[in-house]
């Protein structure tokens, strides 16, 4: 395969926030709310766990 047909390299370089504009900065806080909503409903999930085998096999004392 001849260097020509192979695809670019893609490099994300991280940006600071001053150089981003609203509507990327607006897209970030989206991207970082569903992060933060999928941690909470694990943590949720964890816990529920957790109390369920305390339950069954007593513990938490």
């Amino acid at each position: 395969m001849a260097i020509q047909d192979e695809e670019p390299i893609l490099v994300n370089t991280p940006q600071t926030l001053e150089q981003m504009s609203v509507d990327e900065l607006e897209e970030r806080i989206a991207v970082l709310k569903e992060g933060i909503a999928a941690c909470e409903a694990a943590i949720a999930k964890k816990r529920a766990q957790k109390s369920a085998a305390e339950a069954l096999f007593g513990g938490g004392d």
